[in-house]
């Protein structure tokens, strides 16, 4: 089991930045891969970006590419979003997550976090 606690959401202006993070525990956490995801209302979850589990290896949302970095601090169990020249597109609860080898998917994920960008 792995329980992850995101943190940093907030309410900023377009062309502002954030960093959220994300606390993860339970299983050894430089054992898995970790990812963004974000759900804006009335819209589906849109994957953000993902990183694998040595921090050598990221992968983005063309929507975000160029704006948003994804890293990882195994000693701290923490992974981040640093969001830069933020859009009000970008407005959304952010959840973390974490995979699950065994059933090869994205299966455990943290409870959110609010990011409102104003124009």
């Amino acid at each position: 089991q792995v329980q992850l606690v995101e943190s940093g959401g907030g309410l900023v202006q377009a062309g502002g930045s954030l960093r959220l993070s994300c606390v993860a525990s339970g299983r050894t956490f430089s054992s898995y891969p970790m990812a963004w995801f974000r759900q804006a209302p009335g819209k589906e979850r849109e994957f953000v970006g993902g990183i694998n589990w040595s921090g050598d290896s990221t992968t983005y949302a063309d929507s975000v590419k160029g704006r948003f970095t994804i890293s990882r601090d195994n000693t701290k169990s923490t992974v981040y979003l640093q969001m830069n020249t933020l859009k009000p597109e970008d407005t959304a609860v952010y959840h973390c997550a974490a995979w699950n080898s065994f059933l090869n998917k994205y299966d455990y994920w943290g409870q959110g976090t609010q990011v409102t960008v104003s124009s």
